[in-house]
């Protein structure tokens, strides 16, 4: 193919996407018909610079606002879930090692190391409370 024609080519498939573009923008920017109350309306479009620009700023202020809501809001709760779960996992091990102290020294209870078993046996209990309300409030952020 020869310069020319090339450059032809090129021209004509530049303004055809150009056009397309245009068309494209006039319809983002245009009200849905079949939105609303079912009555027909007129939009006759506003080109002065002041109110243009306004309406733009309204519009990206608007779309951030959606954007925000379809994004952070679902990654803020996944993030709390996950966070839940964490600190459920953390508190986990902790009542799991004190599970273990008071298994390792079970036969002490009423002898002479009884006291390291009551206060593991204690943190068993907390650490494993603090375990279970941590996966069930997991649980309830992940629901709403």
């Amino acid at each position: 193919m020869d310069a020319e024609r090339f450059g032809r080519a090129l021209g004509v498939g530049v303004r055809e996407t150009a056009k397309a573009v245009v068309r494209a923008v006039d319809a983002a920017s245009s009200p849905n018909p079949r939105a609303g109350s079912g009555r027909a309306v007129q939009v006759t479009p506003d080109w002065s610079a002041g109110r243009r620009a306004g309406s733009v700023a309204a519009g990206v202020k608007r779309g951030g606002r959606r954007f925000g809501e379809a994004v952070w809001k679902p990654a803020a709760r996944a993030g709390g879930v996950l966070w839940f779960e964490l600190t459920g996992v953390f508190f986990g091990l902790f009542a799991m090692a004190a599970g273990v102290e008071v298994w390792r020294h079970r036969m002490e209870f009423g002898g002479r190391g009884g006291g390291r078993v009551w206060v593991a046996l204690g943190m068993l209990l907390l650490f494993g409370w603090f375990t279970v309300t941590s996966f069930m409030k997991a649980r309830e952020r992940g629901r709403r």
